[in-house]
Parts: C-alpha cells; structure tokens; sequence
C-alpha cells in the first residue's frame, strides 16, 4: 500500500503544475484582455470588445482553479478522511457559472447592436493586434491542454479547450472586419452572436463533465483492464472480478476487488498474495486497493466441475447477463454459490434474477443455492 508521504508528493507536484499552468493562463488573458478592449473601443465593434470581456471571464477562470487547487490539496481529516479532491469538480461548476454569464451578456448585447446598429472602424494597427490575439489564444490553449492531460486536470483542460474555441472565434472576428473593409459590409453584431454561442455551449460542457464527476461516472474501460491484467499475472489467481472504484478527486481512485484463488490457500498466504496486488496495481496505475475479495475454487473437483459447466451455460443463455463468476460447490453443506452481472438495459433486473435463481434450482433441487446479483460496473 502507498505511504502518506508518496501521496502528499505526488499531490504537490500536480498542484504545483496546474497553478503555475494557471498564472501564465491569467497573465496572458489579462493582457489580450487590454489590447481587445482597446481595439473594441477605438474600432467601434462590440465583437472585439466581447471578446475582451470573454478574456477577462478567462482569466477568472483561472483564479478560481488556483483557489480550487489549493483548497483541494489540504489533508484529510476526520470530517473527510478520503481528503478533498472533489473540490475540483465543485470549481468546475463555479467557473462555468461565470463563462455562461459572459455568454449571456455577450448574446443581449450583440442583439442589442444588430436592433440599433452602430458604424465600425477597423485600421491596421487594430488587425494587427488581433491577429497577435489569435496567435497568443492557440498557443495558451494549446499549452494549457497539454498540461490539463498531464496532470488529468479536467478544469485545465476546459480551459485550455475554452482558449482553443476563443482563437478560432477571434479568428471569426478578423474575418469580419476584413469583410467590412472590402465591401462595406458590417458583420460585428453577428460574429457577436457566434461568439456568445461558443462561450454558452462552453458553460455547458463544463457543468456537465463536473456533474458527471460527482455523481460518479462509470471507470474507464482501459483503466478497469488494466488492473485486470495487473492481479491476473499473479501465478494463484485465476480470475478478477466486481473492480469497485470510487473517485475522490482527479486521479484520487481508491476501491476493491475479487479474485478467485484455490480453496486450499492459507490465510496466511492469502494475507500476503492481497498485500502483493495491492502494491503492485498502485505502482502501476496509483490506484489503492483498499480490500480484496475472496472467491474460492474447487473446479478441481470432476463433479463440481461438471455442474459449474452446466449452470454457467443455463445462466449465459439469458440475453441481459454479461457475466458469471465466484462458482463454489460446497458438497458437505449441499450449497451451491456464485456471482451474475446483469446489464443496466434490462428492464427489470430483480425478475430476471428470480428467473434465474428459479430455472437453476429446479435443475437442481439437492441444493440450495446463494447467488448473489451484481452491478455492471466496470468493463468485464
């Protein structure tokens, strides 16, 4: 198992990437922010000018991270033992309330200049700066991503893909004014409306990818193979199953699983083989395996193999049932045990479970049967 001390690193050093990533994300905002405004004033066009104010949005963005970071970097404590990573995902809400109240404000005062339009002015010096603008936007953006990914924070990665969307919207703009330019006509107040929709449908992404995160999103499918494979190359064990993960912050996972061994495995080798896994798959994917459940397996056995065989195939024949595992024969007690997983498209889960259970002890009535209904929870 990780120490406290691997942990309080490994968090320091992630922190220290996102606020230093978010201070150049504040700086150049607040600097595109200027020079936009400027522009927009001295132009006349309130597409320049609403691009400023999405820079400014941009920039406070990036404060709220920083406080977020911080605030989600202190320790646990009693009141929240597994820390308080999911501050994180509370910042993410927070900074999309502000990016969809620029979005608001940017679309009434766009429609506001297309009822009582006013003249543009654009000049060189003014296509100049924009163009600079656009250049600083997808390089800000595209650094942010990448640091976002390397640190899986998804509020740098909202924000550097709010950076990227921002570059091709003030692109939108250059285009209008050189319109303007060459023929007269004035495009502002529309590329204004374009731009509220960019920065609204940002809003949007963001809450809906932070509520996701803290309702509990399903693991990803190459993390769940991964820990998979990692406990399968353990010599005793021949299976792996219910991988149970619970998030607690942006790479803050921390669960349990099963595995079937042998039944004549000790306790004091069972005691070692979990201990083994549970350093092994947190060196490889820093998730901590907090229990480990035991399915044992006596398929040695000709007769509880013969039965194994038969009830699996009546179980898997049922067209919701992605799984059967944890099959134990105890023949002493006249008990017959295992695990199915049924998937979330049935639409009655426990009727079907009933059927099951029914069809299996009519086959056969000697035993009594424990079988026990798991979630899909996890990519199998």
């Amino acid at each position: 198992m990780p120490n406290a001390r691997d942990l309080k690193i490994k968090d320091k050093t992630r922190d220290d990437i996102i606020i230093r990533t978010s201070i150049i994300g504040i700086f150049a905002n607040l600097i595109l922010a200027g020079f936009k405004a400027g522009v927009g004033f001295f132009a006349n066009s309130i597409a320049v000018i609403l691009d400023a104010v999405n820079n400014l949005s941009d920039a406070l963005s990036s404060v709220i991270i920083i406080i977020a970071t911080k605030l989600a970097g202190q320790a646990p404590d009693k009141k929240h033992p597994y820390g308080h990573g999911r501050i994180e995902y509370m910042s993410q809400i927070i900074v999309a309330g502000i990016v969809l109240y620029a979005g608001i404000m940017a679309l009434i005062s766009s429609v506001k200049k297309i009822i009582k339009p006013e003249t543009p002015e654009y000049n060189i010096i003014s296509l100049v700066i924009i163009v600079f603008a656009i250049l600083i936007k997808f390089l800000l953006g595209a650094y942010v991503k990448k640091k976002g990914n390397s640190v899986n924070s998804g509020s740098l990665i909202a924000s550097g893909e709010d950076a990227l969307s921002d570059a091709w919207v003030s692109f939108s703009v250059l285009v209008s004014a050189i319109i303007y330019i060459i023929f007269g006509i004035s495009l502002g107040p529309f590329v204004g409306i374009i731009i509220s929709g960019f920065i609204i449908k940002s809003g949007f992404e963001i809450i809906i990818d932070a509520i996701n995160e803290i309702l509990g999103q399903r693991v990803s499918s190459e993390l769940s193979k991964k820990i998979k494979n990692i406990v399968l190359n353990f010599k005793e064990v021949y299976g792996v199953y219910d991988i149970y993960l619970n998030n607690y912050g942006p790479d803050r996972y921390n669960g349990s699983l099963h595995i079937e061994i042998k039944d004549s495995l000790k306790a004091k080798e069972i005691d070692s083989l979990s201990r083994q896994i549970a350093d092994k798959v947190y060196n490889e994917t820093k998730v901590i395996i907090m229990a480990i459940g035991i399915y044992s397996v006596n398929l040695g056995n000709d007769k509880a193999n013969k039965i194994y065989v038969d009830i699996r195939k009546t179980v898997l024949e049922h067209e919701y049932v992605l799984q059967m595992h944890g099959f134990y024969l105890n023949e002493s007690t006249k008990t017959i045990s295992f695990d199915i997983v049924i998937d979330f498209d049935v639409k009655d889960q426990e009727a079907l479970y009933k059927q099951i259970k029914n069809e299996i002890s009519l086959k056969y009535p000697c035993y009594a049967f424990h079988i026990q209904l798991d979630n899909d929870i996890s990519d199998l």
